[in-house]
């Protein structure tokens, strides 16, 4: 039974039988102070204060026994994943494979590398270490909501413009259709998350839809009013 939730640019038709919730790297290293994200100058106050509501929204298919995907932007301690024209990037001591206060940065195991606790993965919920910004690339992501019949994706987590806004076109390109909760998702910069969701929502949903979470609890709402 399809569900009705109000979005941009118009309204989004939810198949629960065919959904999943992916949340994008919400790691200790971009949002906790003290991390990497905070080492580069960043206020990660304003990811912090995502946090809440992402809860709520994992909380919601949870209780719906629907499935929930957590990403983390994660490389392998030799960093052979990682090539020379992502890591030389930005200021010396502060790259991919450095140390930093919370372990080895964007190095999988390490502590700045895991999902705060709050926001733990439960056991079968799916984990994805992806090397790029995007969730597919060298993943099996496609592969694995393909065996679970999954065509429709429900996107929060960080950053907006970046890690969120990739995977959102690559989930695009490959058949899916996404939803991005706007409270659910968020930029250290305020212009840059402002203007990733215009580019989503833009010429009749080009890349998707978006909605507050608000809006997808009514729906939820609504649909067991009239079960």
């Amino acid at each position: 039974m399809a569900i009705p939730v109000t979005a941009r640019p118009y309204e989004f038709n939810l198949d629960p039988a065919r959904l999943a919730l992916v949340v994008i790297d919400m790691q200790r290293d971009f949002i906790e102070p003290g991390g990497f994200g905070a080492a580069l100058g960043n206020d990660v106050s304003r990811l912090t204060a995502i946090v809440p509501t992402v809860k709520a929204l994992i909380g919601l298919f949870r209780r719906h026994g629907l499935p929930v995907v957590h990403t983390r932007e994660a490389h392998r301690p030799d960093l052979s994943d990682c090539p020379p024209a992502k890591r030389l990037r930005g200021r010396p001591g502060l790259r991919i494979g450095d140390q930093g206060a919370m372990g080895r940065i964007l190095v999988a195991g390490e502590p700045g590398n895991q999902i705060l606790p709050e926001l733990a993965p439960l056991p079968g919920e799916i984990v994805v270490d992806k090397p790029g910004k995007g969730m597919f690339w060298a993943t099996g992501l496609h592969e694995t909501l393909s065996e679970r019949g999954i065509a429709q994706l429900v996107f929060a987590g960080v950053t907006t413009e970046v890690c969120v806004q990739t995977s959102m076109r690559e989930a695009n390109d490959r058949g899916y259709e996404c939803l991005l909760i706007e409270d659910a998702t968020e930029s250290y910069f305020p212009e840059f998350k402002a203007g990733a969701i215009e580019m989503i929502v833009a010429q009749g949903g080009i890349v998707g839809w978006a909605t507050p979470l608000s809006a997808l609890l009514a729906a939820f709402e609504g649909a067991l009013v009239h079960a």
